[in-house]
């Protein structure tokens, strides 16, 4: 299916103040992250590449003990196995796209 409608995918309450739609290609997972402002995602790591794009909001990230406030327009590039966190500063819209899939988040 080629086409897909994201209102049709049902949220999904991931962590405290961290909720995603999630669209998986054959090698890919794209994540759709409405986060609440003061939500903090714990230092973690994962053998997937990720590629983070701030949509709307502000949000500090942590990757491999580097901190920056990233504002809508940037684009964290976090290799494979990189430990990285975050904070959302306010309300924040976020597209992350993994690989290979996240099994996890089927």
């Amino acid at each position: 299916m080629p086409f897909i409608n994201l209102a049709d995918i049902p949220e999904r309450d991931m962590i405290p103040g961290f909720r995603a739609r999630f669209v998986h290609t054959e090698r890919m997972t794209c994540s759709y992250w409405n986060v609440d402002a003061g939500a903090a995602l714990p230092e973690h790591a994962h053998p997937h590449e990720q590629v983070t794009n701030l949509i709307r909001g502000r949000f500090e990230m942590t990757v491999e003990g580097e901190t920056r406030v990233i504002e809508p327009g940037s684009v964290v590039v976090i290799p494979s196995g990189a430990k990285h966190r975050g904070k959302a500063l306010e309300a924040s819209t976020i597209l992350d796209v993994f690989s290979p899939v996240r099994e996890d988040y089927r």
